[in-house]
């Protein structure tokens, strides 16, 4: 439970990386307010997760049965949730749930499309917010939100996602704000992009914002692959139509630059991690996609991206 307790002390005293260890210790004792009711019920939350987490989306109603979302699942009565289950949060509890932030970057180097950041959204948003209210005690916001880094409210949420990283490029404020929110407490988890090329624009990307520090590649053995669901590999997981079109063959890459998959994180001072990198993979198809075909579904969506995913999610908000 470090990483709850810790953020909110950390975002109540906005200091910055060279005053992380005093304020750890004697936050407290300055009498720093803090959202103890969120902080309690956060953590009771995350206690029963691993309660119930167990159990895989076909024993939970996660049955394939034409899945949700996907290109194909649009229908306007629903609001713009493409068949995606919607439930009421408590309105006593409306601040203590888990919203899954998606980042919109405001540079698109390398050449790269304007509106990168949107890939797979919403219904990759919506369907694993879905599932990690369905598979876990978890309470959990059905919308989801969208923020910029520079945004005043970033430091209200403890984990956001970036996607599509290989071309983006960061301006010098969404830097300074980036470090900031990680050095106290947040959590990133970066995902799909493929090939050298969009590791390196990336890499020089968030070197930006930790000059000083490498990412680590993350062993099988670490507990983010295991802490609720147990996995046994560390996972690719292509598109649907890369997936579908190496069926036959057991293609899982995009390009033959990215035939490997790697898990990388950024570390502080104090070994807890900041950022979880995937790259030549892409949970997020693994989420939108997952109403389109069944093979994809048992094979991607239900074996490695949502349990990939969920690990994360619990991960990052229990250290």
């Amino acid at each position: 439970m470090q990483r709850i307790a810790y953020y909110w002390r950390s975002v109540a005293s906005g200091n910055d990386e060279q005053q992380v260890s005093s304020r750890q210790s004697n936050a407290d004792a300055h009498g720093r307010a803090r959202p103890m009711k969120k902080l309690l019920v956060t953590l009771v939350l995350f206690l029963l997760v691993s309660l119930v987490a167990g159990y895989t989306l076909a024993q939970r109603g996660g049955r394939y049965r034409g899945g949700y979302g996907g290109r194909y699942g649009y229908d306007s009565r629903d609001r713009g949730r493409s068949g995606v289950p919607d439930w009421e949060v408590d309105t006593d509890f409306k601040d203590d749930v888990f919203t899954f932030v998606r980042i919109q970057y405001s540079g698109y180097g390398g050449g790269r499309r304007g509106g990168s950041w949107a890939t797979d959204y919403p219904d990759s948003d919506l369907n694993f917010s879905y599932r990690l209210q369905q598979l876990t005690a978890m309470k959990v916001d059905p919308d989801g939100k969208i923020l910029t880094l520079t945004d005043p409210e970033l430091f209200n949420y403890p984990f956001i996602y970036i996607v599509e990283p290989g071309g983006l490029t960061f301006m010098d404020d969404e830097v300074e704000a980036l470090r900031k929110y990680l050095l106290n407490g947040g959590f990133l988890m970066v995902d799909d992009f493929w090939g050298e090329y969009e590791w390196y624009n990336f890499y020089d990307e968030i070197k930006k914002v930790f000059p000083d520090r490498e990412p680590a590649e993350i062993p099988l053995e670490h507990p983010v692959f295991h802490c609720v669901y147990q996995l046994d590999e560390r996972p690719q997981i292509p598109s649907i139509n890369a997936a579908l079109g190496g069926r036959s063959y057991g293609i899982t890459w995009e390009r033959s630059d990215a035939r490997e998959v790697h898990y990388k994180a950024f570390y502080d001072d104090d070994g807890r991690m900041m950022v979880f990198i995937g790259h030549n993979t892409d949970l997020g198809d693994g989420w939108e996609r997952e109403g389109e075909d069944a093979w994809y579904f048992h094979e991607f969506s239900e074996k490695k991206a949502y349990p990939l995913g969920i690990n994360v999610v619990f991960y990052a908000m229990t250290h």
